[in-house]
């Protein structure tokens, strides 16, 4: 149980400081930047791979976990459980705040720029999950996103995808990160592409795997 309740509180942080930060930043108008929020989103996965990485492995991500699966390194047995974990503590976070700031339109939700057309951005977001990934499985032991440089690469490449790809995409990259938001409100249209390009992203970084090492490491 301990693995489940670590992947719901540090799922639940990321998704409150990293939409928190955006929906703040759109009720002040614009007093957290877009830098701030590119920062946040980076510190907090930083922070939460350092506090529950040895226990649950920090996924904080169905994408993740199911890349992790896919590359035989976690048993697709717990795949839901996760998945489930990682809901409870999303969806509980985009809750409180929508209960904090009612006057939010957007609670931190995920949606294609202006312009800019939904299979672009999923095309997009496919890469932002694949790069994502490929940092995961490298610096990764097993299933675990443990050790110092894990926490530092893992964030980092969250902080630089959500920097230059925020505008455009939001940078998920995490299909229940978008999923929580649109609950409160009310915003399904573009859930398939939010849905669908990380968990390809995440897959298909694990098939590359085998380019760059043993044959066996996938």
């Amino acid at each position: 149980m301990k693995q489940y309740f670590s992947e719901t509180l540090g799922t639940f942080a990321m998704v409150f400081c990293g939409c928190g930060a955006m929906t703040i930043n759109e009720i002040t108008g614009g007093s957290i930047s877009h830098v701030g929020v590119a920062v946040t989103w980076g510190l907090i996965v930083m922070a939460m791979i350092y506090a529950f990485g040895e226990i649950s492995g920090a996924h904080f991500n169905p994408a993740v976990t199911i890349g992790f699966a896919f590359a035989k390194k976690f048993s697709w047995k717990e795949v839901p459980k996760y998945i489930l974990a990682q809901a409870i503590g999303a969806i509980f976070a985009a809750f409180l705040l929508w209960f904090l700031f009612p006057e939010s339109q957007f609670l931190g939700e995920t949606t294609p720029a202006d312009g800019f057309s939904s299979y672009k951005a999923a095309i997009l977001e496919f890469l932002l999950t694949f790069f994502l990934m490929v940092v995961i499985i490298n610096v990764s032991t097993g299933s675990k996103e443990i050790g110092t440089m894990a926490g530092i690469a893992i964030g980092g490449v969250i902080l630089l995808e959500a920097m230059f790809a925020g505008p455009m995409t939001k940078a998920s990259m995490n299909p229940i990160r978008s999923i929580a938001p649109a609950l409160f409100t009310g915003n399904y249209q573009y859930l398939w592409l939010y849905i669908s390009a990380p968990i390809l992203g995440a897959i298909a970084a694990v098939s590359s795997c085998k380019l760059v090492k043993d044959e066996q490491c996938c």
